[in-house]
């Protein structure tokens, strides 16, 4: 059993790590809300662009005039994974939950005998990916001297993917990264960036007439659109990573409440049986004179 001073030094030290959990949880708290409010301001646009990337992409999905990065390159062999995670910890399981997935989607793709490539975005996802997929990393991406996220940001980011694409390095890429939901919900996402996805239920654009063509109107629009999808996952990241942080944090401090009541309790107990075993050293010696 500890001996006084143990527990009173424990005690202590667990105090301090609650002063600093929840200095944490309240800075996070802050941050939170600016970054809720840039997430959610981005989504519009990107709805309505995506909206109109769709309408225009499902009437020449077919057409041998196809941007490419529409068209795609006629194979999916190999694939580039841009892991988005945060570049500093202490956020629950923020990091663990979007590697996860994408370490699961570069085993499936492995098994069937495709190429895999990942470019991390966030030093926390390259500490984790480099355990088992090491050999895979071909890029990475550092955003820890940035304060706040902006676009100039995600269009350094698309550069690279599309200086990557034109070179042919690879046929697909997918984003993975956290997308917001509240303080206690980030849903993990894989979002297919190129080619761009078409779906099924898109609107085509036989009612309106466009000038110049919806080609080359499209040459222009789909590297737009892949640079917003690229801020957009940035934005629900960060807004993400504040929320884990805030949530984790705020567990953290109390279960360090929770461990002092139980110390100081432990801490009274062992003091109060030091003093019964003082008291009866006083009286036994008493008696024995």
């Amino acid at each position: 059993m500890p001996n006084l001073k143990d527990l009173k030094n424990r005690i202590g030290s667990v105090k301090s790590t609650r002063k600093i959990t929840k200095a944490m949880q309240m800075v996070a708290a802050a941050k939170l809300r600016r970054a809720q409010d840039a997430a959610e301001a981005a989504r519009p646009y990107a709805e309505k662009l995506a909206d109109v990337v769709n309408g225009l992409a499902a009437s020449v999905a077919d057409s041998p005039t196809a941007p490419k990065m529409l068209a795609g390159t006629g194979s999916d062999q190999t694939h580039l994974l841009i892991v988005m995670t945060a570049e500093r910890g202490l956020c629950g399981g923020f990091n663990s939950s979007i590697v996860k997935v994408a370490r699961y989607r570069a085993g499936k793709l492995l098994k069937e005998g495709k190429t895999v490539k990942i470019l991390t975005v966030g030093k926390k996802g390259r500490e984790q990916l480099r355990r088992d997929l090491g050999a895979h990393l071909v890029a990475h991406v550092d955003l820890s001297d940035v304060k706040r996220v902006s676009y100039e940001n995600a269009a350094d980011i698309s550069k690279q993917v599309f200086a990557m694409y034109d070179a042919g390095e690879f046929d697909v890429a997918t984003i993975f990264y956290n997308r917001f939901e509240s303080v206690i919900s980030q849903i993990p996402t894989p979002k297919q960036i190129i080619p761009a996805e078409v779906p099924q239920e898109a609107e085509t654009s036989l009612l309106y007439e466009y000038e110049p063509s919806e080609e080359a109107i499209l040459e222009d629009l789909l590297p737009r659109a892949v640079t917003t999808q690229i801020f957009t996952a940035l934005l629900e990241n960060g807004a993400s990573e504040q929320g884990a942080r805030m949530s984790a944090m705020d567990n953290a401090t109390r279960n360090a409440g929770d461990m002092i009541d139980r110390l100081t309790i432990q801490y009274n107990r062992s003091r109060q049986a030091a003093i019964t075993k003082e008291l009866i050293e006083i009286i036994s010696g008493a008696e024995a004179l």
